[in-house]
């Protein structure tokens, strides 16, 4: 079966979080099969690492405005809901729910607004990625710019592998 395409979003960088002008935030709306929602955690950490995407934790998203300039992030929402900001303070709110992914690209600020007491997500980087966590004023604008614009692409979409609608969405101009 073919992965829909995910809701795009773009955010520019700004004084407080540089963003990835050149990648969107992927957002898969519900990709969790029925049969497979009783333990959709297990179900997206298998998912993940077949699909190259390491370091996994389980735990929620941080209540405080963040952002990573060595790698890219996946999160799968594996229990409850939550309203996540994205892109920083002028950036979007989004809602999510069980069974949806969010892909951000490196340098994308991001953090929790709001969430049901039961919200459990996985998280995981891609391989060729290096874990960091920055927040505003951690970095000076022009050095997390940098870094973020040398992150190397991910070797595989998340959610839907090396076809995968990120491997079409993502690309270096």
């Amino acid at each position: 079966m073919k992965t829909p395409d995910p809701l795009t979003f773009r955010f520019e960088g700004d004084d407080e979080t540089p963003n990835n002008p050149a990648l969107p935030v992927l957002l898969y709306r519900g990709v969790v099969p029925a049969g497979e929602r009783r333990d959709a955690a297990a179900w997206f950490e298998g998912l993940f690492a077949r699909h190259g995407w390491a370091d996994g934790w389980r735990n929620g998203i941080h209540p405080f405005l963040h952002f990573h300039i060595g790698t890219h992030e996946v999160l799968g929402i594996a229990a409850g809901r939550a309203a996540v900001q994205l892109g920083g303070a002028a950036g979007h709110a989004v809602d999510v729910a069980t069974g949806d992914v969010v892909v951000l690209p490196a340098g994308t600020g991001h953090q929790r607004l709001d969430a049901s007491a039961d919200l459990l997500v996985i998280g995981a980087y891609p391989r060729n990625g290096r874990f960091d966590q920055k927040r505003p004023g951690g970095i000076g604008r022009e050095a997390a710019r940098l870094a973020v614009a040398t992150v190397p692409l991910p070797e595989m979409d998340p959610v839907a592998g090396i076809d995968g609608p990120l491997m079409r969405l993502w690309r270096r101009l």
